[in-house]
């Protein structure tokens, strides 16, 4: 796993003094979000550190809690003396999950698998829209498959990402890449995020039908045998695994390596695959077998989940960069936002 990071925080709410500057809509829409803010501050327990030193925003470095880190770039910190509680009555993270973008071989429609295939042009495309499009969205640690289109994916959206932070992959291989890899510079790791790659995250092996033209081999094995090797839940196709087998790995990954940290209120991005991220839904929507294999995932569209009190909530895909009703945001993200046209105008 990453080394324990420090983080920054996001700086104050803006004074009203300068809020004299926008237009009476922004005027009224900002106040409510104070209003908002305010109310959440006081109904959780939270504070808010201020600096008008030279009219700039403070940031403090947010340290963890006992052998967790706190969430990154959280909209609110904890105070110190009830910081424990908070977390137990009120921890709240966002999960954000996004299939790569077009492959070289999904664009020449061939059966990928784990073939290691890097995004096509289109498929770069696609990463960077689904960037724009969670660019508002506070982002702590990124989990994605061992494959370079998930990693290229990720890699370019958070290229777009409106608080400027570096994902960097953690090689925890050997204790020479780990050793190799350390960064010594804290102030720099304040402005990273660490990218934690898995096989486990891996789009399901396809067998013997890797490489093979999706038309060619319907034509050569029957439209409905490969359709049952491609949708069904528990047949996989020759020396391939099934989506069960997929989920199998999947989700138990998740649910070890991925939700402690949701737990401990981090906000978490998955850039993987169609059968691997149906696997992680299945998981969160509580689908059946049947249900499963009827969803289909566009490549590059993120969806956003909040992650509260136990329970996996879906808010929705984003459909439009600048839009945040789409994302259907909770008090704490709206917050965030804000903070950020503030920081950023």
């Amino acid at each position: 796993m990453a080394a324990e990071l420090y983080y920054q925080a996001i700086g104050t709410l803006q004074s009203h003094s300068h809020l004299n500057n926008f237009d009476h809509h922004q005027k009224r829409y900002n106040n409510v979000v104070t209003l908002v803010a305010r109310d959440f501050v006081s109904s959780n327990g939270l504070s808010i550190r201020r600096s008008n030193r030279s009219g700039q925003r403070s940031c403090s470095v947010i340290r963890s809690l006992a052998s967790q880190t706190s969430v990154v770039d959280p909209v609110l910190s904890p105070s110190r003396s009830n910081a424990g509680d908070t977390y137990k009555k009120s921890n709240e993270a966002a999960l954000i999950l996004i299939r790569h973008g077009e492959s070289l071989w999904n664009e020449k429609n061939l059966f990928t698998g784990c073939v290691d295939v890097p995004l096509s042009k289109k498929g770069i495309d696609e990463a960077i829209e689904a960037g724009k499009r969670i660019s508002s969205i506070p982002i702590d640690v990124i989990f994605t498959s061992a494959l370079i289109r998930a990693q290229m994916t990720a890699m370019l959206a958070m290229t777009q990402h409106r608080r400027g932070k570096v994902p960097i992959i953690m090689h925890n291989e050997s204790e020479q890449s780990r050793s190799w890899s350390q960064v010594f510079s804290e102030d720099t790791k304040k402005q990273s995020i660490p990218v934690i790659p898995s096989w486990q995250l891996n789009e399901r092996m396809y067998g013997e039908l890797q490489g093979l033209n999706k038309q060619e081999t319907a034509d050569r094995y029957g439209k409905e045998q490969v359709h049952e090797w491609r949708r069904s839940y528990d047949t996989p196709p020759p020396n391939g695994e099934s989506l069960e087998m997929c989920a199998e790995r999947a989700v138990a990954y998740f649910r070890d390596q991925i939700e402690p940290q949701l737990l401990s209120g981090k906000n978490v991005m998955i850039s993987a695959h169609g059968n691997s991220l149906r696997s992680i839904i299945m998981y969160l929507d509580k689908l059946t077998s049947q249900e499963v294999i009827s969803l289909e995932l566009s490549t590059g569209i993120p969806m956003l989940y909040i992650f509260k009190e136990g329970r996996f909530i879906r808010r929705g895909s984003p459909v439009a960069p600048s839009e945040a009703g789409v994302y259907a945001y909770t008090r704490r993200l709206a917050l965030y936002k804000q903070k950020l046209d503030d920081m950023f105008q």
